[in-house]
């Protein structure tokens, strides 16, 4: 499982926030990404499960019609500076009544957790009919150019593994693989940054970083997972029950 330090350290949680808005390649977010699919769904009510720091509230918010967002998320001390309704609680047992929301978005959220199908049915059960989850997922093959110091552990939820996972609890499901070059980092600095925010020892981090070449083209890798019990009119990717 990917560890959890949310309440412990927010500021490793946020540096990696401010990171990848200082070194963001041009084109849009995975947020901006998502908001699009909320308004192609016309999705009035969303919950952002594992909302963090609200940025894909503040994505979905610069829509012509934005919807209803409800942050949830298990650290206090992220929510604690997230604009407009959130909520405490784990991602495994959702506080709503059944089928009130239109959408739940989930990035970067199961791969915290033994069992992440606990939280897919937890959120299928708080989803209208025709509603959608929006579960996105890292690869076991991130940042390829890091691999000389730095490899993405395993965990139960990442994107090799999400559409089976989801597939198991909705009957569609359609898969957005993203493998394309993401950030640029300058300097040896910006490369320790980079390095903690995932968790290596700062003092390794930087000595690391000076092994690699700067500045450092990083691609991302992983999947959207947008999850439905009844088909789409908009679809993007292919449907993984039909692969």
């Amino acid at each position: 499982m990917t560890e959890r330090d949310y309440d412990a350290n927010p500021e490793r949680f946020r540096a990696g926030s401010r990171i990848t808005a200082a070194y963001l390649r041009p084109g849009p977010t995975l947020y901006e990404k998502i908001a699009r699919v909320i308004a192609e769904r016309r999705a009035a009510r969303v919950l952002d499960l594992g909302c963090g720091d609200g940025a894909f509230g503040a994505a979905v918010c610069m829509l012509p019609d934005p919807p209803w967002v409800v942050g949830l998320d298990a650290a206090a001390a992220l929510l604690s500076t997230v604009p407009g309704p959130v909520v405490l609680a784990d991602v495994t047992a959702i506080p709503f009544a059944d089928k009130v929301f239109d959408a739940v978005v989930a990035v970067n959220v199961f791969d915290h957790l033994p069992d992440p199908a606990v939280a897919v049915r937890a959120a299928h059960r708080v989803l209208r009919p025709g509603g959608a989850l929006i579960a996105g997922a890292i690869s076991r093959r991130d940042s390829p150019e890091l691999a000389a110091v730095w490899r993405p552990a395993p965990t139960p939820f990442d994107a090799e593994e999400a559409p089976g996972i989801v597939g198991s609890v909705f009957a569609h499901v359609t898969v957005d693989n993203w493998d394309a070059p993401l950030l640029t980092l300058p300097d040896a600095a910006a490369i320790a940054d980079y390095l903690i925010v995932r968790f290596v020892p700062p003092d390794q981090a930087v000595a690391k970083a000076h092994e690699l070449p700067a500045p450092l083209v990083v691609t991302k890798r992983g999947t959207l997972v947008i999850a439905s019990d009844s088909r789409a009119t908009h679809r993007t990717g292919r449907d993984a029950n039909q692969a």
